[in-house]
């Protein structure tokens, strides 16, 4: 035999923890094992309940579940992921002085290909089922389902209606069960279905209440209603999250879920105060017809009566006027009542 014909062995052969003769997979699948098993229990106990956007009403509720989802879902692939790749680079790497080698050729593999296909299709599916579950369980997840609702809470008849209003660059509200008045204060009670039917007055501008997952398109002359059940009492915050314009990033408030007998009584009392201004403002509707003049004045007839509602209760200032500075606790509706203040929804 010549020389060339002689096996080159090098020592250590057979020992080397590269070698095939390691069972690589299954230390790698025991350590993945071990960190899934650690990680997971810390999203579900730790994690969950300080995921965005909270739990103040259904809706975000089943947007911060659905996260959970989807993140505990995700973190035994991504520790995969990290494992294999600090394994190679600390098992596999190449040693000093060790000469360039490529790693043996990687064929079709039959059982392979079919478990990844049928893998990642059992993902795929199962997420389309779960989304879809939450969607219709959560009465359209709180997003905007145009003038007819698919997904409708089942029980309606204390359901509040409230019309959020766009415009260059503010939100007003509109409370149909009391008169129609507008206000630039968004109240709600605890405890209860809300129905907002958004629109817009100018250009497209979107309502995004994100503490109570709740997002719909303000679309001029479109009702765009979205649904939502308060669960906790506090303070919310209200952006435009559509560009609309130059003062876009200016466009945000802040509304409140109080007890449903303090927004009666603030309900009530508002309705009654404004009373004089809402006579001069277009007859209540799911959606008005802007002026030629656009947003900068003369939205609703030849002027806009809803600055007389907001100088009423801020002040020309803009700061704080007739309106008590937060007392929120002052505020009410009473539950019993509910029933003789209902607009019926299409």
């Amino acid at each position: 035999m010549s020389h060339m014909e002689q096996p080159s062995e090098r020592p250590g052969d057979g020992i080397d923890p590269r070698g095939p003769n390691v069972p690589h997979f299954a230390r790698l699948f025991a350590i993945w094992l071990l960190a899934t098993a650690i990680v997971e229990p810390v999203l579900y106990f730790l994690v969950w309940p300080h995921i965005p956007p909270g739990t103040m009403t259904d809706a975000a509720r089943g947007a911060q579940f659905d996260a959970l989802v989807l993140t505990m879902t995700a973190a035994p692939v991504v520790i995969a992921v990290l494992e294999y790749y600090l394994y190679a680079m600390i098992v596999w790497h190449q040693k000093k002085g060790e000469p360039p080698e490529d790693g043996p050729p990687i064929w079709g593999h039959v059982g392979i290909q079919a478990g990844w296909i049928a893998i990642t299709s059992a993902i795929v599916m199962g997420a389309f089922v779960f989304g879809t579950y939450e969607l219709i369980n959560t009465s359209g997840a709180g997003g905007g389902e145009g003038p007819s609702p698919i997904w409708t809470p089942a029980a309606t008849k204390n359901m509040l209606t409230v019309q959020v209003i766009g415009q260059q660059w503010l939100w007003t509200y509109r409370y149909p069960q009391f008169g129609g008045f507008e206000t630039p204060d968004l109240i709600l009670p605890n405890h209860t279905k809300i129905a907002f039917h958004v629109t817009s007055l100018d250009v497209i501008h979107d309502f995004w209440a994100y503490q109570l997952g709740v997002k719909a398109d303000a679309n001029p002359n479109v009702d765009n209603v979205a649904f939502a059940t308060t669960n906790e009492t506090g303070r919310f915050t209200v952006r435009c999250d559509e560009l609309c314009g130059i003062w876009h990033g200016a466009m945000y408030n802040y509304g409140y879920i109080v007890s449903p007998t303090a927004f009666y009584k603030w309900a009530t009392s508002t309705e009654k105060k404004l009373a004089p201004l809402t006579k001069t403002l277009p007859k209540f509707a799911w959606t008005y017809n802007p002026s030629a003049n656009g947003a900068g004045g003369g939205y609703y007839p030849s002027t806009d009566p809803f600055y007389e509602v907001y100088k009423y209760e801020y002040g020309s200032s803009g700061r704080e006027g007739n309106l008590p500075a937060v007392h929120i606790k002052s505020f009410g509706w009473k539950p019993s009542q509910a029933g003789a203040h209902h607009v019926r929804e299409r």
